[in-house]
């Protein structure tokens, strides 16, 4: 494979500290290679799953559909359009009708086998019959799953040969597929949860999540409280039938992730936001803030994430306030905890799981 020449400055936008990790795989690159290939004219095309902007940037004369499920995917996305002085992107996202129907889409296949399909789905229900899909994944992560999940949406289904450990899977000959309800069900504690396809822990409440919500510490002048990396909703769902007069927050960065808690509880104490941090908040906002933070980031494991939510949240606790979060024991976030707040404690363990509790003191 002839590597694309990037005159773009491309970068992660994220808060790893990990220098070796890149803004773009081969896999990026031996779509973007494929698609000059393919494709002498423009034509309606989109774009799924371009973490950093590499695709956005390399592509932005033909003006792609950008399809996003992250906040701060978005963000990076213009972050590195803006740096190189090219045009907003047009976003958009897998619930939502493209402006054109598709001729040409392009995907940097996720680790979720359920958000891979959610993605075939939303491009056979908004383009043409001739559609031509090039997906793109590292051989590594490599699933019979993702060759059984192509072939439900399109008759040729072929591989590439593999380059620089990347390979590329082109489907055509789309098939006609009734639209389904991209939603799991999921139940815990007598409530019945909706959750979008390709949002964590589709086939149960996952492990550390429940012990979070058995062991909560919740007091009654706990009045205004944040769920942060909130998922389907299941713990601020739990903590209102507690403390049915506190004003509850959810907050996540993954845009299913909201959609789906916004399903699952609903009222006038209860706000919805899709971000991937705390900037909109003000100083002092909140009494409690709960969290069972993600330390995986597709493949990569990393607390940097974590850590710098924490920092954010010790700005938006009240004096005295709580910070609340649920950990697997083997990430040792006790030393960074202890680094921005005055008191820390453990207020519950067992093998598997701990879960802390902060204080901002008002010194």
């Amino acid at each position: 494979m002839t590597n694309p020449v990037s005159t773009y400055i491309i970068k992660r936008h994220d808060s790893t500290k990990d220098q070796s990790l890149r803004p773009y795989s081969a896999a990026d690159e031996y779509l973007l290679q494929e698609y000059h290939r393919i494709i002498k004219e423009p034509v309606p095309t989109a774009i799924y799953h371009d973490r950093f902007g590499y695709l956005s940037c390399h592509m932005h004369a033909t003006k792609p559909t950008v399809v996003v499920t992250n906040r701060s995917q978005e963000k990076a996305i213009s972050s590195n359009l803006k740096t190189n002085n090219l045009p907003s992107a047009i976003f958009s996202n897998p619930l939502t009708t493209v402006d054109e129907e598709l001729d040409f889409a392009l995907i940097k296949i996720p680790k979720s086998l359920a958000l891979f399909e959610l993605f075939l789905q939303h491009i056979t229900h908004n383009s043409t019959k001739g559609i031509t899909v090039v997906c793109a994944f590292m051989t590594r992560h490599f699933s019979p799953k993702l060759i059984e999940i192509a072939a439900r949406y399109f008759e040729g289904v072929e591989q590439s040969r593999a380059v620089k450990k990347a390979r590329l899977m082109t489907l055509t000959k789309k098939k006609e597929v009734a639209i389904v309800e991209p939603i799991d069900t999921v139940e815990y504690n007598g409530q019945t949860y909706n959750q979008y396809w390709g949002v964590f822990s589709a086939k149960h409440i996952d492990y550390a999540t429940q012990y979070f919500i058995v062991n909560l510490e919740l007091k009654p002048d706990y009045k205004t409280i944040l769920d942060l990396a909130s998922g389907n909703g299941v713990i601020a769902k739990e903590i209102s039938l507690r403390q049915p007069e506190s004003e509850i927050h959810l907050m996540d960065d993954f845009y299913l992730a909201v959609e789906s808690a916004k399903l699952n509880i609903k009222g006038e104490r209860i706000h919805h936001h899709y971000d991937n941090d705390l900037s909109k908040f003000g100083d002092g906002t909140f009494d409690l803030i709960v969290t069972n933070p993600p330390f995986h980031v597709e493949y990569e494991i990393s607390i940097d994430i974590p850590i710098q939510l924490f920092r954010e949240s010790h700005r938006c606790l009240k004096v005295n306030g709580s910070l609340q979060i649920v950990a697997n024991k083997h990430l040792n976030y006790m030393t960074h905890l202890k680094s921005i707040f005055s008191r820390v404690e453990i207020l519950s363990e067992n093998d598997k799981f701990v879960i802390y509790r902060c204080r901002k003191a008002d010194w």
